[in-house]
């Protein structure tokens, strides 16, 4: 009897683990289908959100005729108030772009005034700034002045800055652009010049030459 109770008991045993797993697995389901619950209502309170910036800065610019704004692929908005037509080359990864900037909500209220900003020198694609920025100064021509208007998605997003840029702000940025120039040509011209210090050579020993002894018998 012990010789067929043996197996009969690993058999017992593995049958009670197989509905152990299939249990668990089970249990599993109801928490994918809550996470993917949560996924889809999360990308559809954003959606929601972003449509309603859309419609103020929509809004925003069709309060002025007048103004001209250009609408990005990127899903942002601008207007020239000073432009370059003279010149044909933009910022691009590998240059230093030298701006000054300031950042307003859509009330036109100043959050952070250009003083309070400037200067700016930014390293083309390889700092962590503003998306909107990241994008927007790539468009422009030097001395080029342009007002961009950020879905919050754009600026800050969610967190904000955690100073005065609040959660999920639209901004109104305007921008002017200095000056931009290689990263090797603006590292050539802070580079400080290295003096080489030459010493002196050394001057000539002088060796006493002995004075011929004065003959005082013979005069």
């Amino acid at each position: 009897m012990l010789k067929f109770s043996t197996p009969i008991a690993l058999v017992f045993f593995a049958i009670l683990v197989m509905s152990s797993c299939k249990q668990h697995q089970e249990a599993r389901r109801p928490l994918s289908q809550a996470s993917g619950s949560f996924m889809k209502k999360s990308i559809q309170r954003n959606k929601k959100l972003v449509a309603t910036e859309e419609d103020k800065i929509k809004a925003l610019i069709k309060s002025d005729p007048n103004i001209k704004y250009l609408a990005s692929k990127k899903g942002y908005w601008y207007t020239y108030q000073t432009r370059n037509e003279t010149d044909t080359l933009t910022p691009k990864k590998g240059d230093v772009a030298f701006f000054d900037y300031e950042i307003k909500d859509l009330k036109g209220a100043i959050i952070y005034s250009e003083i309070e900003l400037r200067p700016q020198i930014y390293y083309v694609d390889k700092q962590n700034i503003m998306m909107g920025l990241r994008d927007g100064i790539k468009l422009m021509r030097k001395n080029e002045k342009v007002t961009f208007l950020f879905p919050s998605n754009m600026g800050y997003g969610y967190h904000g800055d955690d100073k005065k840029i609040g959660t999920n702000e639209p901004l109104i940025c305007t921008v002017t652009l200095r000056d931009f120039k290689s990263e090797a040509t603006y590292k050539k011209e802070n580079e400080v010049p290295v003096k080489t210090v030459i010493p002196a050579a050394p001057s000539k020993q002088q060796v006493p030459v002995a004075s011929t002894p004065k003959d005082t018998i013979n005069q």
